[in-house]
């Protein structure tokens, strides 16, 4: 399902994110398609082996050092800290409670991992924290970390909310706009944007300035302005704002927005909401 997610969210055409028609300098379209075979395959052993070793920093690390492997770049960083507490949730329970069953779950030992995997993937622009900073020693309780930083960074914000915009707001926006008509590439490119509109990208911000990353929430809400999705003048503004978000050396790649539609198709899947064909 991991491997699923990714290939499903890495294949649709998101605007300003590499995909099978667009890839970056530094991140190809194969890189994502060989690093989530590779993620999947090390959450499977993972969660085959001994129960002690079913640890979120443990399952975490392992997935970071198989995508290296694969690709030797970040690929999935972000898309790996969120679906790694989706695959650990246990089976039967709604995935929020699940979730939040894992975090409360969370040891020194996870922290520790954690900050050593994000260590390893060395994603861009993260630049330095007064508290918490990646580079230093990890905290005793990573949730501390993950609420620390939540109101800067939307994947640290689903440690510190219970997985909110996930599980609540990215995986029922996909699944109702694909009931709606859509094939399941089209809700993902639709969803991608929404959640782009309603709040911004973080590794823009990162990147760019948070002006930079409000400036993209105002261009993605002009394209659900354009028009109903689909009609000539919805996809007139769609390519306009990717060629937007993809100038200036694709430093407006909205990448976190994409870990969030990944997370958000792992949930779908896990829960199966999401049943092939998906042409």
């Amino acid at each position: 399902m991991a491997t699923l997610a990714c290939l499903l969210e890495a294949t649709a055409p998101k605007s300003g994110n590499v995909h099978r028609g667009a890839d970056f300098e530094d991140l190809t379209f194969v890189d994502l398609a060989t690093s989530g075979v590779a993620i999947g395959a090390a959450i499977d052993r993972l969660l085959a082996g001994d129960e002690k070793g079913r640890r979120l920093g443990r399952l975490v690390l392992a997935a970071v050092d198989a995508m290296r492997g694969a690709c030797g770049s970040n690929a999935y960083l972000g898309t790996i800290l969120l679906i790694a507490p989706l695959a650990l949730a246990r089976d039967g329970a709604p995935l929020g409670t699940g979730v939040a069953e894992v975090l409360r779950s969370l040891t020194a030992a996870d922290a520790r991992d954690i900050y050593e995997a994000i260590r390893r993937a060395a994603p861009g622009g993260l630049g330095k924290a007064e508290e918490h900073d990646v580079s230093g020693d990890a905290p005793s309780d990573l949730l501390v970390a993950m609420r620390a930083a939540a109101d800067r960074d939307l994947v640290a914000r689903q440690y510190a909310n219970g997985f909110a915009e996930v599980v609540n707001e990215a995986a029922p926006l996909v699944e109702g706009v694909r009931a709606s008509g859509m094939s399941l590439s089209a809700a993902i490119v639709f969803a991608h944007v929404s959640l782009i509109a309603r709040h911004g990208d973080s590794l823009i911000a990162r990147k760019c300035g948070q002006e930079t990353s409000l400036a993209a929430a105002a261009r993605a809400q002009r394209v659900l302005d354009a028009g109903a999705a689909g009609t000539e003048d919805y996809l007139t503004a769609m390519a306009d704002f990717d060629f937007w978000l993809r100038s200036d050396g694709h430093r407006r790649n909205p990448g976190t927005t994409a870990d969030i539609i990944g997370a958000a198709l792992f949930a779908l899947l896990r829960e199966g909401r999401l049943p092939p064909p998906w042409r």
